[in-house]
C-alpha cells in the first residue's frame, strides 16, 4: 500500500514573531510617553506623587513625570474662587438665580445671646491657597470647611442679641466672622484662604416669632423715616427762622442809626437856631412864629393867613396862591 504525506503546506498569512514584537515596541512606547507628560491649565497647580509620596508643584504649562503611574499628578485649582452656601442651596446662578426649595435648618437654626432662636443663611468664599496641604492635612475638605464655619457663625451670633444680629451687627459678623475663620484654617493647616463671608437672610424661625419680628422691624423703619422727615423739617425751618431773625436784627439797627442820626441833626439845627436866636432874638422869634404857622397849615387847601390888627383883607402868608378859599 503506498503512502501519502498529509502534512499541510506553509502559508505566508500565518503568525509573524516579529511584527507582533513591532507592535508591543509601539504600544510601550506609546504608553511610556502618554503616561510621562501631563499639562496643568493656568488656573491649577500640579501636586506630584511618586510611589504615593510627595515629590513636588508643578505649575501651568507642559511638564514631564516618571511613567507608568511610578509619578501621579494631581491637578489643584488654586485660582478659582470656591464657594460654600449654608442654609440654602442655588440651584441656578444667573441674572435670575434660583434657589433650591428645601430648608436646611441643621445649619442655619441659632441661639442668639439673649436667648431668641435665629434663622441665619450665610455663604463663604475661599481659595486654595496651599494645594499639599489641602490634599494631605485633611481626609474630607469641604466637610472641614462646614464644620469650622458653622462653629464661628454660631459663636458671634451667640454673643449678640437677636436685634443686633438682625440689625447693626452683620457687617462685624461678616467682618470678624471671615478672620476667626481664616486663623482656625490656618491653625489647622488646610491650605484655603477665606476671601469673602457674606451674611443672607437672617430671619426669626417661621410662624408667630417672625410675624413679631416683621412688626417690630416695621415699626423701626417707621422711627426711621419720621426721624428724617423730622429732620427735614428742621432743616428747612430752622434756616428760615435765622434768616428771619437776622432781618429783623439788620432792620433794628436800621432804625437804631436813623434815630440817631435823626436826633444828631434836630441837636445839630437847635443849636443853629439857638445861635442864630443870641444874636438876633427879635427876629428868630418872628422866624420860628412864621415857621409854625407853615408847618400847621401845610396841608390846609385855600387858607390864607391875616393881620387881626389891620382893617383891610391884606394877606400876610398866602399857603396856597392858586385858589381863594375860606379866610381864617
Amino acid at each position: 500500500m503506498a503512502e501519502r504525506d498529509i502534512t499541510p503546506p506553509s502559508s505566508s498569512g500565518g503568525f509573524n514573531p516579529r511584527v507582533a514584537v513591532t507592535i508591543f515596541i509601539i504600544i510601550v512606547l506609546f504608553a511610556t510617553v502618554v503616561s510621562s507628560v501631563f499639562v496643568v491649565d493656568q488656573r491649577e497647580t500640579a501636586v506630584v506623587l511618586r510611589l504615593g509620596r510627595f515629590l513636588r508643584s508643578a505649575d501651568e504649562g507642559l511638564h514631564f513625570k516618571l511613567p507608568f503611574g511610578v509619578d501621579r499628578n494631581i491637578n489643584v485649582e488654586t485660582q478659582v474662587v470656591k464657594k460654600l452656601e449654608f442654609g440654602y442651596r442655588t440651584e441656578r446662578a444667573g441674572v435670575q438665580t434660583v434657589f433650591s426649595a428645601q430648608d436646611f435648618p441643621g445649619e442655619s437654626i441659632m441661639l442668639t445671646g439673649d436667648l431668641n432662636i435665629v434663622d441665619v443663611e450665610w455663604s463663604i468664599q475661599y481659595r486654595i491657597s496651599d494645594p499639599k496641604a489641602y490634599l494631605f492635612n485633611v481626609q474630607d475638605q469641604e466637610k472641614t470647611i462646614r464644620d469650622i464655619s458653622q462653629s464661628v457663625i454660631n459663636q458671634l451670633v451667640g454673643d449678640r442679641a437677636i436685634l443686633d444680629v438682625i440689625g447693626t451687627e452683620r457687617e462685624n459678623i461678616e467682618f470678624i466672622g471671615q478672620e476667626n475663620m481664616n486663623e482656625a484654617f490656618a491653625s489647622y493647616d488646610l491650605g484655603i484662604r477665606v476671601t469673602a463671608l457674606k451674611l443672607q437672610n437672617i430671619v426669626p424661625p417661621k410662624g408667630a416669632v417672625q410675624n413679631a419680628f416683621e412688626d417690630v422691624n416695621r415699626a423701626i423703619q417707621d422711627r426711621s423715616r419720621f426721624i428724617e422727615e423730622g429732620k427735614e423739617a428742621f432743616n428747612q425751618a430752622i434756616p428760615r427762622a435765622r434768616g428771619q431773625a437776622l432781618q429783623i436784627v439788620q432792620e433794628a439797627e436800621g432804625y437804631y442809626e436813623e434815630r440817631i442820626n435823626r436826633a444828631l441833626g434836630d441837636t445839630a439845627r437847635f443849636r443853629a437856631v439857638y445861635e442864630e436866636y443870641r444874636e438876633n432874638p427879635k427876629v428868630t422869634r418872628s422866624r420860628l412864629y412864621f415857621e409854625m404857622f407853615e408847618e400847621v397849615f401845610k396841608n390846609a387847601e385855600g387858607t390864607d393867613l391875616i393881620d387881626r390888627n389891620l382893617d383891610n383883607f391884606i394877606p400876610l402868608k398866602n399857603l396856597v396862591p392858586t385858589f381863594q378859599g375860606a379866610t381864617q
